[in-house]
């Protein structure tokens, strides 16, 4: 209908005007005719053209309005009367789908940057929901970060915020199956994000941190701890012999008799602490040397003959025929074995038997899938209370502290088989019942770490 009174407009005049001119005699009735007929159909064709013209622009304006796309000037349209006016619009919807193109570039290499962080970021909307968090917050949190976002400290961190425009940092304390210490940086967005984000908030989990703070801490205490008492007792004896005691030879004798002890109980310690030391120096780097049980036990066991003479305590070995050589670092595997060993004889029963088994790992007791051999050491004495097992390899820890100390033991012996198993790339295991003795095993692999054979296949 538009068109149609455009065309009546637009022809209205020069028909009148002929129609006229043919009326009044002043131009023939014929030509006059097929000029009228001729100013018409010009006319119709002129708005036809127009009308499809308009059509192909608001088309073309409507899909660059959809999806940043406009009319494809390679295809021919035929004639048209606006062609300036499309092949505008057609540069015009180029300009924008480049432009759509790099702002969903640069999104995507946003969100990538933002999956990819290691540390958990969540963006949260104005009244403190979650509109979107990334993959390290899934795999760190699971479902626990609801709970997280709750604590009150982050709240208010968020309210401050979002209230001032100021980024806030928290530390938080978060409970739970596993206790974790978190550093949350709460930074406002403003104005909003396009999604609607008000605050992204950033959580860092700083337990390993904080663990290996305590554990150096813990660490210079126990070693201060440990070494004050026989240098005490040095001290104290030596102004003794000074003293009171300068001109008493059974005094002396008697004293002079524990320095040496305490003394040797310091120099135990430090070569302990230094051998610890030690393997966690190199703690990453596995061993590649080849090791002959077979040929190793007999030797470290026939060592302790002298000291468990007229004792009553034995020692059995049993080593499986088929027990093949692990890739291994003797002198460490030697440690194991004489750490393992010391311990069974010192805590185990008066008079009782000490067993050394080794052989190719068994199925079902947990071990790795791939080959490895299994070192164990069982003795008969009291056992360790189930509550004590999951911290003997803890540095300093002793069951019973008294016995630990009157034994000589500086309580360090099962950090250090810890560790070199760690090295060896080992599984440890320790099993006890109480008044039924302990067993203590070490899985070696046969292989490399890797996986390999010893041939590299």
């Amino acid at each position: 209908m538009p068109f149609f009174t455009i065309a009546i407009c637009i022809a209205a005049a020069p028909v009148t005007a002929l129609a006229i001119m043919a009326l009044t005699g002043v131009a023939a009735p014929w030509p006059a005719i097929v000029a009228i007929a001729l100013t018409i159909v010009s006319t119709a064709t002129f708005i036809l053209v127009w009308a499809r013209d308009l059509d192909l622009l608001t088309a073309a304006v409507k899909r660059i309005e959809a999806d940043d796309t406009g009319p494809d000037m390679t295809v021919s349209l035929g004639p048209t009367l606006m062609e300036p006016l499309g092949l505008e619009i057609a540069r015009l919807s180029r300009h924008l789908a480049a432009r759509a193109a790099q702002i969903e570039q640069g999104r995507r290499a946003d969100t990538l940057i933002l999956e990819r962080l290691p540390d958990a970021l969540v963006v949260m909307r104005q009244d403190r929901t979650v509109i979107r968090r990334n993959a390290a917050a899934d795999a760190i949190f699971g479902a626990d970060l609801p709970a997280v976002l709750r604590h009150p400290e982050l709240r208010a961190a968020l309210d401050q915020a979002i209230g001032d425009g100021e980024t806030r940092a928290v530390e938080l304390s978060v409970g739970g199956p596993i206790e974790r210490e978190l550093r949350a940086t709460v930074v406002p967005m403003n104005p909003p994000l396009q999604d609607g984000g008000h605050a992204v908030v950033v959580l860092s989990d700083r337990t390993t941190e904080h663990s290996t703070q305590r554990s150096h801490t813990d660490f210079v205490a126990n070693v201060s701890h440990e070494l004050r008492t026989p240098l005490a007792s040095l001290i104290g004896f030596t102004e003794t012999l000074l003293g009171p005691a300068e001109n008493d030879p059974p005094a002396r004798r008697r004293f002079l008799t524990i320095m040496a002890e305490q003394g040797a109980r310091m120099n135990r310690l430090i070569d302990d602490l230094l051998s610890l030391s030690r393997i966690e120096m190199i703690e990453h780097q596995a061993p590649s040397d080849t090791v002959d049980l077979s040929a190793l036990l007999p030797g470290i066991v026939a060592g302790y003959e002298p000291r468990l003479a007229g004792g009553g305590t034995r020692i059995v070995v049993e080593i499986a025929p088929n027990t093949p050589p692990i890739v291994g670092d003797a002198d460490q595997i030697a440690q194991v074995l004489q750490n393992l060993l010391d311990n069974a004889v010192k805590y185990g029963k008066e008079g009782g038997t000490v067993r050394l088994t080794s052989g190719p790992a068994a199925a079902g007791k947990g071990w790795p899938a791939r080959p490895g051999v299994v070192l164990a050491v069982a003795d008969d004495g009291p056992g360790i209370p189930r509550a004590d097992l999951p911290r003997v390899t803890e540095r300093f820890y002793r069951v019973d502290k008294g016995r630990s100390r009157a034994a000589g033991g500086t309580g360090l012996g099962l950090a250090i088989v810890k560790h070199i198993t760690s090295r060896h790339r080992g599984q440890l295991l320790i099993e006890s019942e109480e008044g039924k003795g302990a067993t203590v095993s070490v899985w070696l692999p046969v292989g490399l770490p890797g996986g390999r054979g010893r041939d590299g296949d």
